[in-house]
């Protein structure tokens, strides 16, 4: 469940990813596994070729993929996520929620 976006940018990101491009979203996430994090940003694209290459950049392999569903894509957080956030131009997307 993504919390603290809005109903248009979630159906942005899943045209653009359904659409083969890299699509970047961000949002409210909490998980135990990952104590002091509290967003992930979701960069998808159905192209998993193409998302692959992408990944390759930052160190991300295939395999770390999550393909559950209709939307491939990588989740980001804690450091990762704020560095390829900046490096892609994305960094408004992470600020909005540390404030």
């Amino acid at each position: 469940m993504a919390f603290g976006i809005k109903r248009d940018e979630l159906n942005r990101w899943k045209q653009d990813v359904t659409d083969g491009r890299i699509a970047f979203l961000t949002h409210y996430w909490v998980d135990e596994r990952f104590p002091g994090c509290s967003t992930v940003t979701k960069v998808g694209c159905c192209d998993m070729d193409k998302l692959e290459e992408w990944g390759k950049k930052y160190g991300l392999k295939r395999e770390w993929m999550d393909l559950r569903g209709d939307y491939p894509h990588f989740d980001l957080f804690g450091d990762r996520q704020r560095e390829i956030l900046e490096t892609e131009g994305y960094l408004e997307q992470l600020n909005r929620f540390h404030r």
